[in-house]
């Protein structure tokens, strides 16, 4: 299905809106396309972990290289020694919008041995067998006349987020050779540490805020929807982790000895944890969700997003969703309280007959714009103390020992805030229009799915907040890239759909 709606679209050439003059050819995009994936496999043969400021730097210089070959003047943005890189196309429209397009060239870290290929710095192109596993084919193949759309490069970043930046690099080049120009102005940031959190692009943004400024920003990372229908996000999650520890006595005891006699920390982090969720996985927490009105309008959009709530629970092998909303979509708007880990003393070959003297557990708290990270920190700082316990500021002294009964300690950590845009703002309705005539089907336009706000957390609330900027989220790859994790890859279908898509909005005014 996939295969015949990129065939067909691509073989009619139905690409954009009327407000664009002139596109480049099917054949044209086609082969500026194909002629990319050599500097697509240079590319992803460089290392990319943020923790290694030199292979930071070696990508930064390629890219600048890849960008000025396009026409673009370039220059690195200092970031203690992991500069980003910002681009500007020289050609000015005047009269026309400027859009900042952001995209990540760092990579998450890798373990070697987990993946099917000898390193996942060197890029393999793989199809399927007839037993419908991946199997490793000639990597000259991609470089030939026929390419199949259903072929994927294997690699870190082949997704997330090295694919994007090349589909933008082979839009410029299919304009080139068609003889047209963008009809916005175009400029590009592309950072260098998002795996890590990016806990310095809002710095950054700041130090150069007139260099930035625009119109407004789109960004593109992350996968397009499961039905690989064209997709638009509007905003996103922020992610806050904290940590919350239990105090018992003040070392681990013989359990014959004191089992029954000293308070168990383990247990009563187990009561309070328990007391925070009720079994649908609702938060208790008064006000933890107070803040977010979804309206009917709203409503009405999420449940056009069409998720198959069947398929999502049979791929996540789970036969009951929590009913913090409706649906998958309704439920990620509003604000999570997740339990990543826990830990007292020790099990399995390392556990003991031990009462533990401490027992933790880490949450990450998925925020909303209306429910930040500092208000759900409060509201969980309330319960617990609501709960008789005393909080400290880390391990409690001997006076607050002999003073209370139930001792805590509870810690913000950093993270991000979550940011949206609101979905009929003018810049959702260009890209929701350009998206639809650019991948439409004999004359009628194609269907998007457009997501009021996604799961999980990209650093938009840093950048925006620094730029004051309106932005939209475009993600252009397979939703089953395995990103983050090993085997990571990029199906060549996207790749030439992310050129077109990149085109149709460069070459839209907006």
């Amino acid at each position: 299905m996939q295969l015949q709606f990129f065939c067909s679209a691509l073989a009619l050439g139905l690409f954009l809106s009327p407000a664009a003059a002139q596109q480049p050819s099917p054949d044209v995009v086609r082969q500026a396309t194909q002629a990319s994936f050599r500097e697509y496999i240079d590319l992803l043969s460089l290392p990319n972990d943020a923790a290694n400021p030199a292979d930071i730097v070696k990508n930064v210089e390629w890219l600048e290289g890849a960008f000025r070959k396009r026409g673009f003047t370039t220059q690195q943005l200092p970031n203690n020694g992991k500069p980003l890189m910002y681009g500007e196309y020289p050609r000015k429209v005047a009269g026309a919008k400027t859009v900042l397009f952001y995209m990540h060239f760092d990579g998450q870290p890798v373990t070697p041995e987990n993946w099917a290929q000898k390193n996942p710095w060197t890029p393999v192109l793989k199809q399927r067998n007839a037993q419908g596993a991946w199997e490793a084919t000639d990597m000259a193949q991609l470089f030939g006349a026929t390419v199949n759309p259903d072929w994927r490069v294997f690699a870190r970043s082949a997704s997330d987020d090295k694919g994007p930046i090349m589909m933008f690099l082979a839009a410029f080049d299919a304009m080139k050779a068609a003889g047209i120009e963008p009809a916005i102005n175009v400029k590009v940031i592309l950072d260098s540490e998002e795996e890590k959190g990016s806990i310095n692009i809002g710095n950054v943004a700041t130090a150069h805020r007139e260099l930035l400024r625009a119109d407004a920003i789109l960004i593109h990372d992350g996968p397009r929807h499961a039905s690989e229908k064209p997709t638009l996000v509007f905003g996103n999650r922020g992610n806050t982790t904290a940590r919350l520890t239990v105090y018992g006595p003040r070392s681990e005891l013989h359990s014959g000895h004191y089992g029954n006699y000293a308070p168990n920390p383990a247990q009563r982090l187990a009561a309070l944890l328990a007391s925070m969720k009720d079994d649908n996985g609702r938060v208790t927490i008064p006000g933890y969700y107070d803040r977010v009105k979804l309206t009917d309008s709203e409503r009405r959009i999420l449940a056009e997003v069409g998720d198959d709530e069947a398929v999502i629970r049979k791929r996540l092998g789970i036969a009951k969703a929590e009913t913090v909303g409706a649906t998958l979509q309704e439920a990620i708007q509003y604000p999570s309280l997740n339990i990543r880990g826990m830990a007292a003393s020790g099990v399995g070959e390392r556990a003991s007959n031990v009462v533990p003297s401490q027992a933790l557990a880490e949450f990450d708290l998925r925020t909303t714009p209306e429910a930040p990270p500092e208000y759900l920190f409060g509201l969980i700082e309330q319960h617990v103390r609501s709960k008789g316990y005393f909080l400290t500021k880390g391990a409690p002294t001997e006076a607050e020992r002999a003073a209370h009964d139930r001792i805590a300690s509870l810690t913000l950590g950093r993270g991000s805030k979550a940011a949206r845009t609101p979905m009929e703002s003018p810049l959702g309705q260009w890209v929701d229009g350009v998206l639809r005539k650019t991948f439409s089907v004999n004359g009628a336009d194609a269907a998007t799915v457009r997501i009021r706000m996604m799961g999980g957390s990209v650093p938009t609330d840093k950048l925006v907040e620094a730029l004051d900027t309106p932005f939209v989220i475009v993600p252009l790859v397979n939703g089953d890239n395995n990103q983050h994790s090993h085997d990571e890859n990029l199906r060549l279908g996207h790749y030439f759909d992310g050129v077109r898509a990149l085109i149709g909005l460069i070459r839209t005014a907006y």
